[in-house]
């Protein structure tokens, strides 16, 4: 199992259009990706320009396809509302409760 925790920030005013975008990669994954094993978003709750993403994937390959077609399509909608680049970590999952 390969992991994704991604930490974006949105730019002031900007909040809402990021949230709404990652609510859209989450289903679109969920329809399109039968390898994303689960796609968990929260929002910080002392900042609401700050998410966090936790992406679970079957192999690499379904990671690659997920940053190939769904990930892609959210930078590329909303990159330039964000406040710098994300901060991810790339992990092999070694422990599940």
């Amino acid at each position: 199992m390969i992991t994704i925790t991604a930490i974006i920030k949105a730019k002031p005013g900007h909040e809402e259009e990021v949230h709404q975008a990652l609510l859209q990669s989450g289903t679109e994954g969920s329809i399109h990706e039968p390898d994303t094993i689960g796609y968990h978003i929260g929002r910080a709750a002392d900042d609401p320009l700050t998410f966090t993403t936790f992406e679970r994937f079957a192999d690499k390959a379904a990671m690659d396809l997920h940053n190939a077609t769904t990930g892609k399509k959210f930078f590329d909608t909303v990159g330039h509302l964000l406040d710098g680049a994300p901060a991810f970590a790339i992990c092999e999952e070694i422990w599940v409760k």
